[in-house]
């Protein structure tokens, strides 16, 4: 993990951009951190193919979900007093 400051950003952006081909380089603004310099190609894995949680959800090749619930407690669910 490589950190500049925005400083060093602007007076070495090659350094920057080569430093980004072997993982993000996190760029801070006044010591906080502000932005993230990528290469193309991680950002594609982090963005993913585009398509939206209900695409994903109905697209043939998802997995069927095994989900089973954890039972709820005894006196963990009460009936409402509206009196």
């Amino acid at each position: 993990m490589i950190t500049m400051t925005s400083r060093d950003f602007n007076q070495n952006a090659g350094q920057a951009k080569l430093a980004a081909m072997n993982g993000p380089v996190f760029i801070t603004d006044r010591g906080r951190p502000a932005h993230v310099l990528l290469s193309f190609e991680e950002y594609r894995k982090l963005a993913g193919s585009g398509k939206n949680v209900l695409e994903l959800l109905a697209s043939p090749e998802t997995a069927p979900l095994d989900f089973d619930p954890a039972k709820l407690r005894d006196g963990l669910l009460k009936a409402a007093d509206f009196s």
